[in-house]
């Protein structure tokens, strides 16, 4: 009886990870399935003149 929970709660375990798949799917501004890029966008960091962490957007700063 104790083998049949187990396989039971291994089979739920394995059911519930199958809907994550499908969400990794990309979508485009219209709501509409797209094939997705290898790889997403980096953030882009930006330093400033002195050479610290910045956001891009202040004065001086520039891509890292």
């Amino acid at each position: 009886m104790r083998k049949l929970l187990v396989a039971l709660s291994v089979l739920g375990l394995l059911a519930s990870t199958a809907p994550a798949a499908a969400a990794t799917q990309c979508r485009d501004a219209k709501g509409k399935f797209v094939k997705c890029s290898s790889k997403p966008a980096a953030p882009k960091k930006c330093r400033d003149a002195k050479g610290h962490y910045a956001k891009c957007g202040a004065k001086g700063a520039k891509p890292a």
